[in-house]
């Protein structure tokens, strides 16, 4: 809470810092970069606030609203509602009012910063429908938090969390119908932040657009968990001690899809990443990787990486941490946030005291694992007997759907309409 608050107070400060970058053009201080009716410069113009006031939204309905796709054909950030929520800031206005319009294209200018230095950031988060027919988010104020923490690392502006969570849970009720009702289904919730000043200069943004845009989704696996294969990859990095794995850029995925479609050219899944000389275990894909095993003093060990500056900071992640030790401490595992090799995975298995291994994020909850692939060996990682799972994974993955659709009371669960 306190690091949320010196963001939010950095806000206030942004014009100050920004004003010998934006002094050799006065005019890109007072642009409007995305709007349906564009603002005229000049005295009529709305001023901005420090933060964001949720109390100023506007809403313009769609004239035109989509048909609703069939749930099963429904595929994964291909289809989206109908509205999209929006607001701009500038260094010298501060916070826009925040508008619901119909879903449409951005108006940017080739120049803008967005495409030249990957001033980019978001968010993924979901809403779902409860027994009731209620809407409920899960976690919000942990992706609000991350979202912080990435605009900051790259000179965007930062905000309230809650008063963003008030107008995404408004964006999320007008989209009501194309959440679907079926236990396994959600509306994906991509909230975004761009620079988008004018300028080839390289320095902070001098104004940003922080915009939300939605897509039904159905379930990773329709048919059941699908357990994958994994090359574990040392000849490119994903991230470094003091640079920006930890956060949710966009910079962060580009250079992953190369090294992944080179793994599936091979005939694997995703991408096992390791760091450094010793072949530390980072992450999977673009999710966090969780080992289980009976370690060496004999104890029953879930683990995962540390947040070292490397590692996403999950809110799966987080999650299943919090429930592993609610569940599985008092029935003696031992569960750990440390560095791992991928020789003692090896060894692991070599001994027969491997367990299971599965990733975690927001899309597929967990990613069970079936074999990894190192230094051109194979090493297998069990399943339950018939299942491409092991019980683990579906434990957390129960135990987490359960939260998140309502069916348990849960602090984690945040009803947004009844």
């Amino acid at each position: 809470m306190m690091l949320v608050k010196r963001l939010r107070s950095s806000t206030v400060r942004w014009a100050d810092q920004l004003a010998p970058f934006l002094s050799h053009n006065a005019q890109v201080q007072t642009q409007r970069f995305y709007s349906s009716s564009p603002y005229n410069d000049g005295p009529s113009v709305p001023r901005g606030t420090p933060d964001i006031d949720p109390s100023a939204l506007t809403i313009e309905r769609t004239s035109s609203p989509k048909r609703l796709l069939d749930p099963k054909d429904l595929i994964f950030g291909r289809n989206f509602t109908d509205h999209m929520l929006s607001i701009e800031w500038t260094a010298q206005d501060g916070w826009l009012p925040p508008r619901i319009t119909p879903y449409q294209n951005l108006s940017l200018d080739p120049s803008a910063c967005v495409f030249h230095y990957a001033f980019t950031c978001f968010e993924g988060m979901k809403a779902y429908k409860d027994p009731q027919n209620r809407i409920r988010l899960f976690r919000p104020d942990r992706n609000m938090y991350r979202l912080n923490r990435s605009s900051s690392r790259i000179a965007l502006p930062t905000f309230d969390g809650d008063k963003f969570t008030e107008l995404i849970s408004k964006f999320v009720e007008l989209e009501e119908r194309f959440i679907p009702k079926q236990k396994g289904y959600s509306l994906y919730i991509r909230p975004t932040m761009i620079g988008t000043q004018n300028t080839l200069g390289v320095g902070p943004p001098g104004s940003a657009l922080l915009y939300v845009i939605a897509s039904p989704v159905g379930p990773y696996y329709p048919t059941g968990f699908k357990a994958i294969s994994l090359e574990a990859t040392e000849s490119a990095v994903r991230a470094w001690p003091g640079g920006v794995g930890d956060r949710k850029l966009g910079a962060n995925y580009a250079p992953c899809i190369v090294p992944q479609i080179d793994a599936a050219k091979r005939g694997y899944q995703q991408n096992l990443w390791l760091f450094g000389e010793e072949g530390y275990v980072t992450e999977v894909g673009t999710m966090n990787m969780f080992v289980a095993w009976v370690n060496e003093e004999g104890v029953k060990e879930l683990i995962t990486a540390p947040l070292d500056g490397t590692i996403l900071e999950g809110v799966t992640r987080e999650s299943i941490l919090a429930l592993a030790r609610e569940k599985l401490e008092p029935e003696g595992w031992t569960v750990s946030e440390r560095k791992y090799t991928m020789a003692e995975m090896k060894k692991a298995a070599d001994e027969g005291r491997l367990l299971e291994a599965f990733g975690a994020g927001t899309a597929a909850v967990v990613s069970p694992v079936k074999a990894v692939t190192w230094r051109g060996e194979e090493i297998k990682i069990p399943l339950s007997p018939g299942k491409e799972t092991g019980p683990l994974a579906e434990s957390f993955w129960n135990w987490m759907l359960a939260i998140q659709y309502g069916e348990v009371d849960h602090p984690w669960s945040q009803i947004v309409s009844n």
